[in-house]
């Protein structure tokens, strides 16, 4: 009936403006006839989030968008925790509209939407009770409720009757039940006793509450037998406001009498084609979004020709009326009180049954059923998963890292889930066909130590995975029994050894710029001189200069020289005290193309998706031999290629980390890592991908998984760390001859032809003379000499 009418005032009485309709069904085609005509249609009701001004621009809302209430709706959830709803809406324009920003706004506070009822506005109490037993037939028992308040309470009162007004259930409405609390009759609000609601927030200022009395005054003036109105609605608010609004918009745009343009020829079949064009309608549709004013419902102000509201409010149903336990906006989220320093938190709530404290929002489904989860039985690296048979009850026990993380996320999940481990051998073959199991229906989730791949994400959904990512491959160790003479220059890098030598001359020059005018030691020829510079220079290197230096600034700069020189030489043993004792090893094959091009045999574990990765690699099948246990590693590594054995062995890094854990003396883990993206549980039933990878990542991120990690020992393992991490544990390899014969003064290339010249029993300390004769005493002092000598050639 909207449509004709407002064909009829466009059309008869030239309406510059059409203020309604009350409903977003009927609003949606009266403003598509509007901008035909190009008239403004202003509605103070139509709240459905489908009706926008980007599809109808001359429609304008003089009112919420439903969609502004999501993110309270979802902050109330996301408050007390709860992570799974039931949404039941109205099955109107007005009902799904909400939909998409109320799925997104719980989405972000993690809460999954587990169902969605439509409910007609004309559903009988068959109907209505249907989906209340389907409810109860749910584990979740929080409801989302958008309706219109009139199908609302009716819904409320069957729900009464089937016993969900009661303890465990929590029902939380949309702004269709909170606003409209005047219309609600005692019945309906006995019925809805423990419901949350939204209503917009509006202060009763002096205006608003004159309105009011004025508004019951004139209804009762001329409707005598209604006996007036209770109290003045948001909706009554809001209108008086919009007719204020266009009012104020006529007289700023000095709209003058109203001028339709009329389409001209007579090929015009209907009402809608013989209308006219308003004008005026683009000047005045422009002036009513640019008022602003305040009015009784508060300030007036559109913002995409779209009310702006403050605030909501959140309502607790109990009694005769409603009582506010908080308030929520846009800048501060919830808070008890309109105060940026009120608490963050809604006040005591009386939920339905009339418990204190909140429920926790589910229970055990009486249709629920136990999950059946496959677990792989495993030869080897049974950390991750190990399962085991009593010999005395044969009763199969199933633990391992694997399981503790699953018992852990199950344990934290929202609502209960009964579930069962059943063992399965066919993951010996390959984990596909474990994954096969799930994707025909035969099981409901495989927890083990399975990979998610690109292959398997087209079969079933993964949760979130709970371990690092990546593979790479394990070779044996050798020692590193190459010497080099010029080992004393690797603690620095070249950049440092010529910045030190061009400080080392600088400081001398310095020094002896300021002392050689007034000191005689540092006068003499140039030559002289030239070599005093250089002397004094380095001998600071081993703290010996003996000149005595008269001018305090020389005092200064050879006191900061020194504490220079030595935190130089206290870094400069550190390192190469490091370089001659830790002991260095070397892998025995550092890159997958040496593998390739000589042909050497590699190991990988049974049933991995590593095995068809190698072969893409371009490794040959007939190359390549499985393993199941880290003691087959250690034996095929230890082996070799040419022995029967492996020259590398790939595997994903949890893995080889353990492996390295109990075999961390004799081989590393090389070359690249290939990344994945980690071991998950495989899942079918509809939200456990994301409720248990949720719990899943929470558990890999806080500190239960630690617990579990530290419990089994899987990556770290039990008292022994790979070289790879920290100093082997072996003895120090005391430094070689080869490697200090660099460091021998008398073994340099300038020294030797000066070493050539000394007494043969210095070169040759067999050469000596007996014991207590005066030879022997001056060789003795020879000796020490010549020792004195060999250190200072050492200190140039």
């Amino acid at each position: 009936l909207a449509s004709p009418s407002a064909v009829d005032l466009i059309k008869d009485a030239q309406a510059q403006a059409i203020i309604g309709p009350p409903t977003s069904a009927e609003a949606e085609f009266v403003a598509r006839i509007g901008d035909h005509a190009r008239v403004p249609v202003i509605s103070y009701s139509a709240t459905s989030p489908t009706l926008t001004p980007v599809q109808t621009p001359f429609f304008v809302r003089t009112a919420a968008n439903d969609s502004f209430q999501t993110a309270p709706v979802a902050a109330v959830l996301g408050a007390f925790s709860w992570r799974a709803a039931v949404v039941v809406y109205e099955d109107t324009p007005y009902g799904t509209g909400i939909l998409p920003a109320l799925s997104d706004a719980l989405q972000g506070v993690g809460t999954k939407i587990m169902d969605r009822t439509a409910v007609p506005s004309d559903a009988d109490d068959a109907r209505l009770d249907a989906v209340l037993y389907h409810f109860m037939a749910m584990p979740t028992r929080v409801f989302v409720v958008h309706m219109l308040y009139p199908l609302a309470a009716r819904l409320f009162r069957r729900a009464k009757k089937a016993g969900m007004m009661s303890q465990e259930y929590v029902w939380v409405a949309t702004d269709g039940v909170g606003s409209f609390m005047d219309r609600l009759s005692p019945e309906d609000v006995d019925a809805m006793q423990g419901v949350v609601s939204l209503q917009p927030y509006v202060q009763l200022t002096d205006a608003a509450k004159n309105f009011s009395a004025r508004l019951m005054a004139r209804s009762r003036r001329e409707n005598p037998a209604d006996g007036g109105v209770a109290d003045s609605t948001l909706m009554r608010l809001w209108s008086y406001d919009t007719a204020w609004a266009i009012a104020a918009a006529v007289e700023t745009a000095r709209v003058p009498s109203p001028a339709f343009q009329t389409p001209g020829g007579t090929t015009a079949l209907t009402d809608l084609d013989r209308l006219g064009v308003s004008a005026t309608g683009t000047a005045l549709l422009k002036a009513v979004l640019a008022t602003t004013f305040e009015g009784i419902a508060g300030k007036f102000k559109m913002v995409d020709g779209q009310l702006q509201l403050p605030a909501y409010e959140v309502v607790n149903i109990i009694g005769r009326g409603a009582r506010t336990v908080g308030f929520w906006t846009p800048e501060f989220g919830i808070t008890q009180d309109l105060n940026p320093n009120s608490a963050k938190a809604l006040r005591q709530i009386l939920w339905p049954g009339e418990p204190w404290s909140a429920p926790k929002g589910w229970t055990v489904s009486p249709n629920g059923r136990m999950l059946l989860v496959a677990v792989p039985a495993k030869n080897g690296f049974k950390q991750f998963v190990d399962v085991s048979q009593n010999s005395t009850t044969g009763e199969e026990k199933i633990t391992g890292y694997c399981i503790d993380v699953f018992d852990e996320v199950m344990k934290n999940l929202p609502y209960p889930v009964s579930y069962r481990y059943v063992p399965q051998n066919v993951s010996l073959d390959s984990y596909d066909k474990l994954v096969d199991l799930v994707r025909d229906q035969k099981f409901d989730l495989v927890v083990g130590d399975v990979t998610v791949t690109a292959s398997r994400m087209a079969e079933v959904d993964f949760t979130m995975p709970f371990t690092e990512s990546g593979w790479s491959m394990v070779v044996a160790a050798q020692e590193d029994t190459g010497s080099n003479m010029w080992v004393f220059v690797r603690p620095l890098s070249t950049g440092l050894w010529l910045a030190s030598l061009g400080f080392f001359c600088f400081t001398g020059f310095v020094v002896w710029v300021i002392e050689h005018r007034i000191n005689p030691e540092f006068r003499g020829t140039p030559c002289q001189q030239f070599g005093l510079i250089f002397y004094f220079a380095f001998s600071t290197l081993t703290f010996s200069h003996r000149e005595k230096l008269q001018s305090n600034l020389s005092r200064f700069i050879v006191i900061m020289w020194v504490f220079v020189v030595l935190i130089l030489t206290s870094s400069y043993t550190a390192s190469l005290t490091s370089m001659l004792t830790v002991q260095k090893l070397l892998p025995t094959v550092t890159d997958v193309r040496e593998l390739r091009r000589n042909g050497h045999y590699i190991g990988y574990q049974e049933g991995s998706f590593i095995e068809s990765s190698l072969q893409k690699m371009g490794f040959d099948q007939s190359r390549m031999r499985k393993y199941n246990s880290s003691k087959g590693y250690a034996d095929a590594l230890s082996r070799g290629s040419a022995k029967g054995g492996v020259a590398a062995v790939f595997d994903e890094i949890p893995y080889l980390k353990l492996f390295l854990s109990e075999y961390c003396k004799d081989y590393m883990m090389v070359g690249p890592i290939y990344k994945t993206v980690g071991l998950s549980f495989v899942s079918v039933p509809e939200g456990f991908s994301n409720d248990g990878g949720r719990v899943a990542g929470y558990t890999d991120a806080g500190g239960r998984r630690e617990d579990v990690q530290g419990r089994e020992g899987v990556v770290r393992g039990a008292g022994c760390v790979p070289a790879t991490e920290q100093r082997r544990g072996r003895p120090v390899v005391r430094p070689k001859i080869q490697e200090l014969w660099g460091d021998i003064p008398l073994n340099r290339p300038g020294l030797r032809p000066h070493a050539a010249r000394l007494p043969r029993h210095l070169r040759h300390p067999r050469a000596q003379r007996a014991p207590g004769s005066r030879g022997h005493r001056r060789l003795r002092v020879r000796e020490r000499a010549a020792v004195e000598a060999a250190c200072v050639a050492a200190a140039l």
